[in-house]
């Protein structure tokens, strides 16, 4: 008996290798590299399980930010009207970026993409609808503006995340469009936090975020998003005319201030201090009798200012130190909100962040003795 079963068994072994190597049926050949013929049929070949739909978690965090966000993202184009070689009147056209903050049309972009008097404004959608822009308020100091367009239906919007919590290391992505490209997505780090930059429009930026996602002309303007998809940052600058891997992005947490004031008062108004400060250290701060490691003098302390309204005094003689003339007998300022006073930038870097309403301490020195006054600041009495 068992050997008829075996028998049996091997028949049916002979029959199955008879059909999977010498027939031309084969279940288990793939049908699209051989023909019946034994010709290839394709020169290359796919993957064994189909996953294009199959993507990493980093991937598809990219993927489903850019889907929410693109849509929020628009393209700023403003032509403004200059004068040519024979004085002739031609248009010159600008481009960049910005985005979406509400339903009802208000954008957040750079000042500088707009910056220029007598221009038209038209902004451009995902969808390729174009609206004209009227601007609202502008930052001068942190390269900020604010638009609005009026559309017949509710628009796609970014919401505003927290940048004082932003870390060096964490992910980045930036849309915009770089040499109007429209809607393209770039991916990074934050390289660093607090920078400083100089923006060649005769104005320093201030704590902002270095990023090595690729920025590029166009960017400007653009939203730099966390890995929730929330803005952390305006894409502002970069070091060369194109990218590489070093570019800058102003603080949203900066715009959000721009935000509030504008929602208070129906206008951004920066606080004045109404003051002229003279920054003095090292030998020449001796030679004076004041700390060599540095501070501000206060030439001018203006009628109608915060400064003059807290009592701060400005300089009332000067005196001679070799070819400088050095106004005396003001105010010495040794710190600013506990800052203490060892560069020339200390007061712009302190103000950038201040509005109007706010208070700000200055620690003086006045005849020999330390103070310290507290400064209630006043609006502007027009933007500086």
């Amino acid at each position: 008996m068992r050997r008829v079963l075996a028998l049996v068994v091997a028949f049916f072994a002979g029959i199955a290798v008879y059909y999977v190597t010498v027939s031309a049926w084969n279940p288990f050949r793939d049908p699209t590299t051989t023909a019946s013929n034994g010709s290839t049929a394709s020169l290359w070949a796919g993957p064994e399980v189909a996953r294009s739909a199959d993507f990493g978690a980093d991937e598809q965090n990219n993927i489903d930010i850019y889907q929410r966000a693109n849509p929020a993202t628009v393209n700023i184009t403003s032509v403004e009207f200059t004068e040519n070689f024979w004085f002739q009147v031609v248009p010159r056209e600008g481009a960049g970026s910005g985005f979406l903050i509400n339903a009802e049309g208000l954008i957040l972009t750079n000042n500088h993409v707009i910056s220029s008097d007598g221009q038209r404004l038209e902004v451009s959608l995902m969808d390729q609808s174009r609206y004209p822009a009227k601007v609202l308020a502008r930052d001068l100091e942190n390269d900020l503006a604010l638009l609005k367009i009026e559309a017949k239906k509710p628009l796609p919007f970014l919401r505003l995340g927290d940048s004082d919590a932003v870390k060096v290391g964490q992910k980045v992505l930036a849309i915009g469009n770089p040499f109007s490209l429209g809607g393209s997505l770039t991916t990074g780090i934050v390289s660093a936090i607090g920078r400083t930059l100089s923006s060649g429009r005769d104005t320093v930026l201030e704590d902002i975020i270095q990023t090595d996602a690729a920025i590029n002309p166009g960017n400007s303007g653009g939203p730099l998003l966390d890995s929730h998809g929330n803005v952390i940052g305006i894409n502002t600058a970069i070091l060369n005319e194109t990218n590489i891997g070093i570019g800058f992005a102003m603080p949203i947490s900066r715009a959000k201030l721009m935000l509030d004031v504008y929602r208070e008062r129906g206008a951004f108004v920066r606080p004045w201090l109404g003051i002229r400060p003279m920054f003095v250290n090292g030998e020449l701060a001796e030679y004076l009798n004041l700390p060599r490691d540095g501070g501000y003098l206060l030439r001018d302390v203006f009628d109608g200012g915060s400064a003059a309204a807290a009592g701060l005094k400005g300089a009332d003689h000067v005196v001679r130190v070799g070819n400088y003339r050095i106004p005396m007998g003001g105010d010495f300022v040794t710190a600013i909100d506990g800052r203490k006073v060892d560069s020339s930038d200390v007061l712009r870097r302190v103000m950038a962040k201040k509005r109007v309403g706010d208070t700000v301490e200055f620690s003086i020195l006045r005849n020999g003795s330390a103070r310290k006054v507290e400064v209630a600041l006043r609006a502007a009495p027009q933007q500086q």
